[in-house]
């Protein structure tokens, strides 16, 4: 018994068992400990826990704490009171101060109540179980910097959506009008907004050739291929071209016209093109002349009032022009890559086919097609993207079908735009050579 006793390091056998009175137990208690180490050696202070919370949760039984009463020795672990536990509350700084300089605050805190205050057998004998609320108090004692921790968290997510949406933003292509009052920069994105809810009024159905009892596609080809060189005899505008194709196509899908009047249909069309879109337009006569007098002027008045009567004068319709002026912008195309442009879309207006896309898709598939012609591989830049809103996948279907106008363009009788583009008022546009390789590209992605 004597030699388990002395392994009860700080804690003086009770009077009773060494056979001393009370009084001698301080005396007895330095005598024993005289040959010992310092606590501050050992990190062993005698009453404060390591931690805050390295506290039991449970109270001592009274049995357990009885038993120690007889033996009149200490417990090793100073009692948490209330007191005791609002201190070391008020010592720590949360949220703060570094981790590393809480925990030496702390340590020096508790080598000064340890050295200070002594625990004595009055203060065991008063408090021999620890109550619940105080090892509460313990536990909710701060987190080291959680708080930090999480808003360091969330500072990083911003900066990372940040990025993304810097990434994901549109360029500003308008910067440099902004002082040109033309470009109308304040409202142009509200102007090609618009544009997009209407053109699909402004389609027709690709079939619509199916209506008709004695006219083809074939026939509307040779009309189409006629008026370019008429166009380009007139020193007309581009949009102009656009707009009389557009008045064609929706008065065709409406109407049935036999073919003696599908000349005069086109010549209408083109003096309502000139009507909306020319400073100067062409007289009457001047088309009557060009259509080798083969109508009168009271045939072409009236089939120009039958024409807006089908159409509901309505007129205003955005054709692939201007989406192409828009897009080019986007892709910061030069003149040569403009005229090429320009030249793969005039070979779809000839072609049926391309009735089943939309104005802005034939506009971004012809950029896309004559960049990819020019650099010789595949290339669709993000601004070009974004302001297009179709990604290179949904152009490769129409491309793919450019490339094949461009590649037979100088065969057979309806050459009337490879010989306008063969011009070096043009660029020579005509002979660039088709890229081949995205029939390669489209045929390996079916």
């Amino acid at each position: 018994m004597d030699r388990a006793d002395e392994n009860r390091v700080g804690m003086p056998r009770s009077a009773s068992a060494r056979g001393v009175p009370m009084e001698g137990v301080k005396f007895v208690a330095q005598a024993a400990t005289s040959n010992r180490r310092a606590l501050r050696d050992i990190k062993n202070f005698v009453g404060v826990p390591p931690y805050p919370c390295a506290v039991r949760k449970r109270g001592l039984s009274d049995k357990t704490g009885m038993a120690d009463k007889d033996q009149g020795g200490f417990l090793g672990h100073r009692p948490m009171t209330r007191k005791f536990a609002a201190t070391l509350a008020n010592q720590s700084k949360p949220y703060h101060q570094d981790s590393s300089t809480r925990e030496e605050t702390i340590d020096n805190e508790r080598q000064k109540k340890a050295l200070t205050s002594a625990p004595s057998i009055n203060d065991f004998h008063t408090s021999t179980s620890i109550d619940i609320d105080d090892c509460q108090l313990a536990n909710e004692l701060p987190l080291p910097m959680v708080a930090e921790m999480e808003e360091m968290v969330n500072c990083e997510l911003k900066e990372i959506e940040m990025e993304d949406l810097e990434e994901e933003r549109v360029p500003d292509i308008d910067s440099s009008d902004s002082n040109n009052p033309l470009a109308v920069v304040d409202y142009v994105d509200d102007i090609y907004n618009f544009y997009r809810q209407t053109e699909d009024s402004s389609c027709v159905c690709p079939n619509y050739m199916s209506n008709q009892f004695d006219i083809n596609e074939k026939m509307r080809a040779i009309l189409i291929d006629w008026l370019v060189e008429v166009h380009y005899k007139f020193e007309l505008m581009d949009e102009t071209l656009f707009l009389m194709v557009n008045i064609i196509d929706r008065f065709l899908a409406r109407q049935t016209v036999v073919r003696k009047k599908l000349q005069l249909v086109g010549i209408t069309a083109m003096l309502l093109a000139c009507k909306y879109e020319e400073v100067s337009v062409p007289v009457v006569e001047d088309l009557i002349l060009i259509s080798d007098r083969a109508y009168t002027r009271e045939e072409l008045l009236e089939m120009e009032r039958l024409i807006l009567n089908t159409l509901q004068f309505n007129m205003s319709m955005p054709t692939p022009y201007a989406f192409m002026r828009r897009f080019l912008k986007a892709a910061q195309a030069d003149k040569k890559m403009e005229l090429l442009s320009f030249y793969i879309i005039e070979l779809c207006l000839v072609e049926h086919q391309t009735l089943k896309f939309r104005p802005s898709l034939l506009a971004a598939a012809a950029i896309y097609t004559a960049h990819c012609t020019i650099e010789g591989f595949k290339h669709w830049s993000k601004a070009s993207e974004l302001h297009s809103r179709y990604t290179e996948e949904q152009l490769l279907e129409c491309s793919k079908m450019m490339v094949e106008f461009h590649q037979k363009a100088g065969q057979g009788k309806l050459t009337g735009v490879h010989r306008k583009y063969s011009m070096f008022k043009y660029g020579c546009a005509a002979k660039s050579e088709p890229a081949l390789f995205l029939l390669e590209t489209a045929t390996l992605d079916c």
